[in-house]
């Protein structure tokens, strides 16, 4: 008799089908409902937490409030400084809302992340995007944002030539594009590789003579389902971060 390891075709990992209103422009597929999910958590925590607003917080408002502070000490005072605390509650939903994409896929039977799709991550780093570089003109004036950006003073004139088009390349093309990358990719690879320990784990029990080896790939299953749990939360604060200091940057150019 002979054994065989059968590994499911990419396409299933990467493409995940509509579930209502398919072939229209209003296809809900399981990222949407993820994304859904993901902004009526956090809206409704957030206004079952601030309810009663007690001087001593307790329970849901002391969670709650633990995490504002996360955000603000953490993110925006170590990034814009006090001038930035205006930015609080953007950072801090955006903050859980990338975490809760991101750790449904240690999730059973979810186990998958909505960021893992690279539309999710590029719409947030072009909502990003578009914030700095308005930021950026409205503090600086046009000329000014674009003159800051493009010629970093205290170089000799004729750098300028070489310097000029690599700062408009990596400042207004490659860091969007990286933004975007850099959440998406970590997300899809940990998505992957939970996957093949997974399916390597069933092929081996189902497949008696190798049962012994089963212990093999289910350890490095936990291993890597733990590692990619502490991931969901790193590259959620990442991403926020990178946000913060982009949007900082443009505010405070001097910074």
């Amino acid at each position: 008799m002979v054994f065989s390891l059968e590994f499911p075709p990419i396409s299933h990992l990467l493409e995940w089908q509509e579930i209502w209103f398919a072939e229209t422009p209003f296809a809900i597929s399981k990222v949407v409902l993820i994304n859904i999910a993901a902004a009526v958590i956090i809206l409704g925590f957030m206004f079952y937490a601030g309810r009663k607003r007690a001087l001593v917080p307790t329970g849901a408002q002391n969670f709650g409030e633990q995490i504002v502070d996360f955000v603000r000490e953490g993110i925006v005072m170590q990034t814009m400084g006090p001038s930035g605390l205006a930015w609080v509650p953007f950072f801090t939903l955006m903050f859980l809302f990338i975490f809760l994409n991101n750790i449904v896929k240690v999730i059973p039977p979810i186990l998958m992340p909505a960021t893992g799709r690279l539309a999710g991550p590029l719409v947030l780093a072009l909502v990003v995007y578009v914030i700095w570089n308005f930021l950026g003109i409205k503090h600086q004036g046009f000329f000014g944002y674009f003159k800051n950006a493009l010629f970093p003073p205290g170089l000799p004139k004729a750098l300028y030539i070489l310097v000029t088009p690599i700062e408009f390349i990596s400042t207004f093309l490659i860091r969007p594009f990286s933004h975007t990358v850099r959440l998406f990719a970590n997300m899809m690879a940990g998505h992957i590789l939970l996957a093949t320990f997974a399916v390597l784990t069933a092929s081996l029990w189902a497949l008696q003579p190798y049962v012994v080896l089963v212990p093999l790939p289910f350890g490095m299953l936990v291993g890597v389902w733990l590692f990619e749990a502490l991931a969901s939360f790193l590259q959620a604060f990442i991403f926020t971060m990178l946000s913060a200091v982009y949007i900082g940057g443009a505010i405070h150019p001097e910074h």
